[in-house]
């Protein structure tokens, strides 16, 4: 790579950074939500108010459905921004794949004691002295999670690092909880357990495939024939060899699942660490790889970045299409969720063709840059809505090919949305708190229950609010200043390079 692509390369993907800060503070707010007294929208679709009881055959995605598939693209979309810096500077492949497998201890070592300092994991009764607790695990996980600043001498930065450690390990073994227990690695953040797969089998698949988008898409469908055996499976074991009245077909069927596929089953359900892996988790490569291919196209785009005007196109085109992106969210999870299925494919399909041909005959490496991202986005996206009768409609839980297709695509317009914003319309302080939220979003996803919510009651605020907010309604706008607040912690520390990595 020449210097000038180097030097082009250091710049941030700012849109990245926005999309996964969105999906973030999205996914903090949804914590905030009061329980059962909103409308269904304002849940996951399959967990509906007043009662929230799981129904996994309720068909629908809100937004909050969209929050956690966000972050796994982004998620994939980082892998070739990352992974690719170490492969120009020469380092061996086998360092490579270590640091990967390294990233994920790590992470799973966070998933684990997240868990273990939550607060309503310490104690059934929140008194002062769990608050304080929860404020112990935090700055624990600062010692140990921080990257601390070149800046800080080294023999300092050693020791905060051991002291971080040794206090996790003694927290872990003698810590108990409010069922009795102590330390188990089932006690889990299975969110981040989920993303500790990602990372590893992600990455790892971008490093095998980095070259040629065919194969990476090609290993979906390796992984797409277990799934199906495996619901065959489960089909045929509710139907059994004499069930009526499919008696004839259910027993061909039966005896060919049982002799057949019994390896797949296996593999299916084979783990020697479950609370770790499990085969049904990598489902979500399914958005992790189409981010990866994103994730492609922004390094592509940063290596030849302008730097000078990069929309040739008029500013009615751009701003038309940036509407289009947002507009396509909105429709869809207004029309998949009242259940307008076919009228919510005419209208994404419709706006879908417009934004391709608002894109055609791109100048600028951004507007290729920015068309590559549309035809991609619509593609996921039609597809997804083309399989939404399958499994009984889209869901989240438990997850479907809708699901994975259609948040795949709209997470494609999404950053077509945030470049325009940030790139063309250089409006990037419009989202900026998005940006730095999303440059440290480890802090940001612990911050709320081990950070603000401890302060909120130590300082006796949270019982002022809570007298306040006291409708359904403003309770939601006391989550949002909740979140607001924690946004902003979160972009205090990012200012002063202060980042939680793995």
């Amino acid at each position: 790579m020449d210097q000038e692509n180097f030097s082009a390369l250091k710049s941030r993907a700012y849109n990245l950074d926005a999309l996964r800060g969105l999906a973030i503070l999205l996914m903090v707010l949804a914590g905030t939500v009061p329980r059962g007294t909103l409308p269904a929208w304002m849940y996951h679709a399959q967990v509906p108010p007043p009662n929230h009881v799981f129904n996994p055959n309720l068909p629908g995605i809100t937004w909050v459905d969209l929050v956690f598939p966000f972050f796994l693209f982004a998620m994939g979309a980082a892998f070739p921004l990352a992974l690719s810096k170490k492969i120009e500077k020469g380092i061996p492949l086998s360092k490579i794949i270590f640091s990967i497998l390294e990233r994920g201890i790590l992470l799973a070592i966070f998933a684990i004691f997240v868990m273990h300092i939550r607060p309503h994991q310490l104690s059934a009764s929140l008194h002062a002295a769990t608050w304080l607790k929860a404020l112990g695990g935090f700055a624990i996980l600062f010692l140990v999670y921080l990257r601390y600043p070149k800046t800080w001498h080294p023999s300092l930065r050693i020791t905060l690092k051991i002291i971080g450690w040794v206090s996790l390990v003694l927290w872990l073994a003698f810590m108990t909880y409010a069922d009795g227990s102590g330390f188990s690695v089932k006690r889990n953040d299975i969110i981040l357990i989920v993303l500790t797969n990602m990372a590893v089998f992600g990455a790892l698949i971008w490093l095998g495939t980095r070259k040629t988008h065919l194969f990476r898409l090609g290993i979906l469908g390796f992984y797409l024939a277990f799934r199906l055996v495996y619901m065959q499976w489960n089909i045929m074991q509710a139907i059994g060899p004499t069930a009526e009245p499919a008696r004839n077909i259910g027993s061909v069927l039966y005896l060919f699942t049982n002799q057949t596929t019994n390896w797949m089953i296996k593999v299916w359900e084979f783990s020697p660490f479950p609370w770790l892996y499990q085969f049904h988790f990598l489902k979500y490569l399914f958005i992790v790889i189409p981010g990866s291919i994103a994730g492609d196209f922004i390094l592509q785009w940063l290596k030849k970045k302008e730097t000078g005007p990069i929309l040739n196109k008029k500013p009615q085109i751009s701003i038309t299409l940036a509407i289009f992106m947002m507009l396509s969210v909105v429709t869809l999870l207004g029309g998949l969720q009242s259940r307008h299925v076919f009228l919510t494919f005419i209208l994404c399909s419709v706006m879908a063709l417009v934004a391709i041909f608002l894109t055609r005959h791109p100048q600028t490496e951004t507007e290729k840059f920015i068309r590559n991202l549309v035809l991609w986005g619509s593609y996921f996206l039609i597809l997804g809505l083309l399989f939404e009768p399958f499994e009984g409609g889209i869901k989240k839980d438990n997850s479907t090919l809708s699901y994975y297709f259609v948040t795949s695509g709209l997470a494609f317009y999404l950053i077509t949305f945030f470049t325009l914003l940030i790139d063309g319309f250089k409006k990037q302080k419009w989202v900026n708190i998005l940006i730095l939220n999303g440059q440290n979003p480890m802090i940001a996803y612990v911050g709320m229950a081990n950070f603000i919510w401890p302060i909120l009651h130590l300082t006796g605020l949270q019982s002022v609010a809570a007298k306040i907010f006291s409708t359904p309604w403003t309770g939601f706008l006391w989550g949002v200043i909740q979140t607001i607040l924690l946004a902003l912690f979160v972009s205090v520390l990012t200012r002063k390079k202060l980042f939680w990595k793995t």
